[in-house]
């Protein structure tokens, strides 16, 4: 079975209620990366085109005072929209009451209206059931849209759905099928490639892809965690000695299919160092830390890719923020941009922000839209914003 769509849906003079994902990255009024806007313009586009009244909802950063309030204001967001895309767009600086209602009511077929952010109410995090029910009151159907945000049961993402008929945006809709046939159905061999500060991050997923995957690599901060479990040397690197036990499950539960780095690059400070070095994995010197893999580690991980058929990337090598500490991150993402005849995936986060920094997205088969909800899909969790949709009959 497989969920409704926005194509199954008559949505001609309806109003259409769609959860898109504008939390973009911003500096005053200016917005520095528009990828989550372009993302989803499909949808958007769609729905104008086919003469649906699209009212957007989003949430953009964290609201908790009122200078949250006036430094994530949606303004911004309203006028880079009405530069990308030919509709006329409304922006309605309210969440709800007489200005919002009116601004729909008003609205003409093919037009858009971006509502102000959904943070600004404080029920919109706990599902509050009458905000949920005053938001599906402004409009006849409902689409999710917003892959970022799916992992959270929020009002805007299942609270209107419990009210209007729904279906899935495109972008969801791609986000499902590729993560789903990676997790479900995948061309083997699967690899798996897991980095990042901490293992308490990555537990379930892990767990989960030592079932499912032909090969996991550790990589980043957490490798360290399963260095120390191992009995090795790992100076001043990140430890999570509360996880130690549970590295050890996961080495005697993978065995060969779970494949640690054999070196690392290892620095006497992290922001100013004035000694850097490359060692065996286990024999960092004391008042070391490690932050990056190393080139033992990078040719052993290139040819455990070699001849891999789908791969999904999560975190990077080591702190590749630092050039000097990157190596380890481009080496990964270089292979597997050039990895013929493979599917590759990015769940989202500082990896994909490094392919693009790297210039290599376009060589990806697929860069996901959300870090957190990818990370919960590939644990095999449901996601509450995707399940709250119905299945095609």
């Amino acid at each position: 079975m497989s969920k409704v769509t926005v194509k199954d849906l008559d949505v001609r003079g309806k109003h259409v209620i769609v959860r898109v994902d504008f939390n973009v990255p911003h500096k005053g009024e200016v917005i520095t990366d528009d990828n989550r806007i372009r993302a989803a313009l499909p949808t958007i586009n769609y729905l104008t085109e086919n003469g649906a009244k699209v009212l957007l909802l989003s949430h953009m950063g964290k609201v908790k005072t009122e200078e949250d309030k006036a430094k994530n204001n949606m303004a911004i967001v309203a006028k880079r929209l009405a530069e990308v895309q030919s509709a006329p767009v409304t922006f309605v600086p309210a969440t709800r009451g007489e200005e919002l209602e009116a601004a729909v009511k008003a609205q003409e077929d093919g037009s858009i209206v971006l509502m102000q952010n959904t943070r600004y109410e404080k029920g919109e995090s706990k599902n509050d059931p009458e905000l949920g029910a005053y938001w599906a009151s402004l409009g006849d159907l409902f689409v999710e849209d917003a892959f970022g945000s799916v992992h959270r049961a929020h009002a805007s993402t299942v609270g209107i759905a419990t009210h209007l008929p729904s279906a899935l945006g495109f972008l969801v809709e791609k986000e499902v099928n590729v993560l789903g046939k990676a997790l479900n159905d995948p061309e083997r061999p699967l690899v798996a490639i897991l980095g990042g500060a901490k293992v308490s991050d990555k537990i379930a997923v892990i767990e989960n892809l030592l079932k499912i995957a032909d090969k996991v690599m550790i990589g980043g901060g957490m490798s360290y965690t399963f260095s120390a479990a191992q009995g090795g040397k790992i100076g001043t690197s990140l430890l999570e000695a509360d996880r130690m036990e549970l590295a050890k499950k996961f080495m005697e539960e993978g065995g060969d299919k779970l494949i640690l780095p054999v070196d690392t690059v290892a620095a006497n400070d992290f922001s100013n160092p004035t000694e850097i070095i490359t060692v065996k994995a286990g024999e960092i010197p004391d008042g070391f830390m490690g932050l990056d893999i190393g080139p033992e580690t990078v040719a052993l991980y290139q040819k455990e890719l070699a001849g891999a058929k789908t791969v999904f990337w999560n975190g990077p090598m080591g702190v590749f923020e630092d050039e000097r500490f990157a190596k380890g991150t481009i080496a990964v993402c270089e292979t597997l941009a050039n990895l013929e005849g493979a599917t590759t995936i990015i769940g989202g986060g500082d990896s994909a922000s490094a392919a693009k920094n790297l210039g290599f997205a376009e060589k990806f088969s697929h860069i996901s839209t959300g870090g957190g909800a990818s990370l919960e899909y590939m644990e095999g969790k449901d996601l509450p914003g995707i399940s709250i949709i119905p299945e095609k009959e």
